[in-house]
């Protein structure tokens, strides 16, 4: 099972649900983390929230308000399609393509390593 709104973040996605500018309420805040007198000083992270679903979005990705502004939108365009759409989402779709492909490669990479025990045990076989 994964978390629907955990399967956000993937930029391949081309049918997501519009954001309204009406339906959205911005914060700055001063973000946390390293960053020392630049991160305490300055208000460049930003708290995106879509009222009519009450997902909120935090973005502190970059030094920049501009290009954390188009960061949050873009995750948060991607939670509220996820929200409205669930299994039907193509980020779901994404997220559960890539996960049945970590899964088929960890199996391969087990099926590989047994390969190599047997093929040294084998040739310790042999060697007696």
């Amino acid at each position: 099972n994964i978390p629907l709104l955990q399967a956000a973040r993937r930029r391949n996605s081309l049918n997501l649900l519009g954001l309204a500018e009406a339906e959205l309420e911005e914060q700055f805040v001063r973000g946390d983390g390293p960053g020392g007198q630049a991160t305490n000083k300055t208000n460049n992270c930003v708290i995106l929230k879509h009222i009519p679903s009450g997902i909120v979005v935090k973005c502190h990705q970059t030094r920049s308000v501009e290009k954390n502004r188009k960061i949050a939108r873009e995750i948060l365009q991607e939670k509220v399609d996820l929200f409205y759409k669930g299994e039907d989402s193509d980020v779901f779709k994404e997220k559960k393509a890539s996960e049945k492909k970590k899964q088929e490669k960890k199996r391969r990479a087990k099926e590989n390593l047994e390969r190599k025990k047997l093929f040294k045990e084998m040739q310790q076989l042999d060697k007696k």
